[in-house]
């Protein structure tokens, strides 16, 4: 197992593209988590991306991390492992959750999300599920995510920031995840020097 996953509770976040922050509780309207699946591949480390169905109401056809709203009852880790099996099909009994990164709030939607770092010792066949749902699913190698080939910054839809993105796997990386990918590469000391200057086209966004 990586360091990474020896160490995670207790990690203070780095200065970079995610911040962590202290939020007023009237201004968070749910709690959701995401699973950070890091697996043993034929190139090395890997992680589990999907891709949201074009066809739903927010955020359609960006890539993201298994994940979703918490329900009544349930923690981080529980939420993380339900929403992974309901989008890829990978089995719970699988993964090993090593811990959890501090909460980071997404403002445009009041949603306070919990990243769960795993490690998936026994990696199994994943899919998408429901098409309604998720488009596609791939095992990444980080060495492709780190490679500065594959890396840029771009400027949000509506303008207001610049961002990590990752030309990977038959998709633009960004948002939120590209920011939770750049932290995980940062984490984990598999970041390498980049050209925070190169920028990825909006066309280039899917």
């Amino acid at each position: 197992m990586w360091p990474l996953l020896q160490r995670v509770d207790g990690l203070r976040m780095p200065d970079g593209w995610m911040r962590q922050a202290t939020v007023p509780a009237h201004l968070v309207r749910r709690h959701s988590a995401v699973l950070i699946l890091l697996a043993d591949g034929s190139h090395g480390p890997d992680v589990l991306l999907t891709a949201r169905a074009a066809t739903l109401r927010s955020h359609a056809g960006q890539p993201a991390f298994p994940g979703g709203a918490t329900d009544p009852g349930e923690d981080a880790v529980m939420t993380a492992l339900r929403e992974g099996q309901e989008e890829t099909g990978l089995e719970p009994a699988s993964v090993l959750p090593a811990g959890l990164l501090p909460e980071l709030f997404l403002p445009p939607s009041g949603n306070l999300v919990r990243p769960v770092l795993a490690h998936w010792h026994t990696p199994g066949a994943v899919s998408a599920v429901d098409p309604a749902e998720t488009a596609a699913v791939a095992r990444v190698p980080v060495t492709e995510l780190a490679d500065p080939a594959n890396r840029g910054t771009v400027v949000s839809p509506n303008g207001e920031r610049i961002g990590p993105a990752f030309a990977v796997a038959g998709m633009t990386v960004w948002g939120f995840t590209g920011g939770l990918v750049d932290l995980v590469l940062r984490l984990g000391g598999w970041e390498v020097p980049w050209d925070r200057r190169r920028r990825l086209a909006p066309s280039t966004l899917t």
